[in-house]
């Protein structure tokens, strides 16, 4: 997919909009987890070092009412970013209007400045989520070219991202979504080989069309986590307390028909009583699980099974975790798999895709061992369902 970049284009002295993805989360007002502030930067930074005045807005949150207002306003976000750029964010506390247009009119080369959440304007008739017309063409007026970089909302048709690019010259991508663009969608297109694909999280209703479309270009597809109790269900296997999608059994027996044996879904679990962190541990083959119990996290024999499809691939996707690994007596799984894709990063290509998996990913302290860990989690599962995102359709071809 060639699509022009923020290289393409010359933004010397040009009012650069810049749609980032700073959805972070917040606890008491502070910012838990930075890294989609961190991977924004080069973008921001290319702008300003070319003389370009750079304009930078993203949503933060849901916004239904006031009180969701106060709690999700960007200032907080706007202080970060002026010390991660050494520089001072000019912060405007309002999403349109006289106020915004002045301090636009009033930026220099090489300044930058960050207005309001988007999703402020969600109060009014959803007009960011839904993408009035009227919206989209505001923010575009604002500015002379277009940088969407915010691939964690690539797959939503907002004001923010196709509402602009609808009413200005040019969009281009920044160098995150160019990122995203090129080891997601580039490793769907023309994987190396083996190419192999693990899923995890809880329900295989969520990765219905995913698992659909690895089974056509992965070479094997390593299933855990809560998902696979319906398919060990639909196999035949009693699955005691664990997690099942009692509506899905059939669908799982024709997927696991379909996959031809593509599908690997090992053959022990660790399980627990309750669906608590201190509830005692065992390890259960997968036709010997008590019926007082449920299926916490893959077994030792089955970390052992995805280790060595691992060991031998070229390519890894990976998206959702194996276990629930927010709960330290069951994360041993979901990190010994993280620990094997690790230690093959010099030999492949390996690729985290977004949520949870990511956060485990973080958690265990393991980010520098994978090629590239997505920054967006509905985004990157709709990327690799093989969909067409208006995010990055809306961005100009080459």
């Amino acid at each position: 997919m060639a699509k022009k970049t923020i290289r393409d284009i010359q933004v010397k002295g040009k009012k650069v909009l810049i749609r980032v993805d700073f959805n972070v989360p917040l606890k008491n007002g502070v910012i838990t987890d930075e890294n989609r502030i961190v991977e924004a930067l080069p973008t921001i930074k290319y702008v300003l070092d070319q003389g370009g005045r750079a304009i930078v807005f993203s949503h933060l949150g849901r916004v239904k009412d006031e009180a969701d207002k106060a709690k999700n306003s960007l200032e907080v976000v706007a202080k970060r970013l002026s010390e991660h750029l050494k520089k001072p964010v000019i912060f405007v506390p309002v999403t349109r209007g006289k106020v915004l247009e002045d301090a636009v009119a009033q930026l220099k080369n090489g300044e930058v400045l960050m207005f309001e959440n988007t999703r402020f304007e969600d109060l009014d008739g959803n007009k960011e989520s839904k993408n009035h017309p009227e919206l989209g063409k505001y923010w575009a007026s604002l500015g002379d070219v277009f940088v969407n970089d915010a691939f964690g909302t690539a797959h939503r048709d907002a004001a923010s991202n196709v509402g602009i690019a609808a009413n200005i010259p040019v969009t281009v991508a920044g160098f995150l979504l160019e990122k995203e663009i090129n080891f997601i969608g580039g490793t769907l297109e023309n994987p190396k080989r083996p190419f192999v694909a693990i899923l995890g999280g809880a329900k295989v209703s969520d990765k219905i069309e995913v698992i659909q479309n690895l089974l056509k270009i992965a070479d094997k597809v390593l299933i855990g986590g809560g998902m696979a109790f319906t398919f060990f269900k639909a196999m035949g296997y009693e699955v005691g307390k664990s997690l099942l999608e009692v509506d899905k059994v059939e669908l799982a027996k024709e997927l696991l028909i379909q996959a031809n044996g593509k599908i690997e879904l090992g053959d022990d679990v660790y399980t627990g009583k309750a669906f608590d962190a201190e509830t005692e541990k065992n390890v259960r083959h997968i036709n010997a699980i008590p019926h007082d119990e449920m299926g916490l996290d893959i077994g030792p024999r089955t970390v052992a099974i995805f280790e060595k499809y691992i060991q031998e691939a070229k390519t890894v996707v990976w998206n959702g975790p194996l276990g629930v690994f927010e709960f330290p007596r069951f994360s041993e799984g979901t990190k010994s798999i993280a620990l094997s894709i690790a230690g093959i990063k010099n030999q492949a290509t390996t690729i985290i895709g977004g949520g949870d998996s990511a956060a485990a990913v973080i958690q265990f302290g393991l980010s520098d061992g994978f090629t590239h860990i997505s920054t967006g989690g509905g985004a990157s599962l709709e990327y690799l369902e093989g969909k067409v995102l208006p995010g990055i359709q809306c961005v100009d071809d080459k």
